[in-house]
């Protein structure tokens, strides 16, 4: 019951995503526990917006995304009757600001899930920094109960790279 219901609201937030952003809409992408298929009855849903046209600044995009999470307060009403209290937790971007990099990235190469992607915009970075971490020899590691990213193993002090 848990799994379906996450299921029923990224595709109820698909069209609210939609809805909002309209053409503009990039990339919808969901990661985190609900990515991974681990969500529990309190887990927020991690999402990730790409689109054309933003407004300049985090405030302003927040209150454009409100928009979304108006369409979406009865999806949560209802999750609510089920013991699920969930919120979205968004991050907003320009396909530009996708392309400059963040390190929010890195998992999501291994639990994002792709709700909307215009001409494979998302898939194809994801590719390309997955590959790009491969070369550094980059690998997840598991230390003290946490996974944690092992970016360069052969890495020196002082030394300069890119990922």
């Amino acid at each position: 019951m848990l799994l379906e219901s996450f299921q029923f609201a990224t595709i109820q937030l698909r069209k609210a995503c939609e809805s909002v952003y309209g053409e503009d809409l990039i990339t919808l992408a969901v990661f985190g526990s609900v990515g991974r298929g681990t969500p529990s009855f309190e887990s927020d849903i991690d999402v990730l917006v790409v689109a054309r046209n933003l407004p300049p600044g985090r405030v302003r995009r927040i209150d454009q995304f409100s928009a979304v999470e108006e369409r979406m307060s009865p999806v949560f009403s209802s999750l609510k009757e089920k013991g699920i209290h969930t919120t979205l937790s968004p991050v907003i971007k320009t396909p530009e600001e996708v392309l400059v990099g963040s390190l929010l990235f890195l998992d999501m190469i291994n639990d994002a899930v792709l709700l909307y992607d215009k001409d494979d915009f998302f898939y194809g970075y994801l590719k390309d920094f997955s590959a790009r971490l491969k070369k550094l020899g980059a690998r997840k590691i598991f230390i003290r109960g946490r996974w944690h990213w092992l970016l360069k193993p052969d890495y020196r002090q002082g030394e300069v790279f890119d990922i």
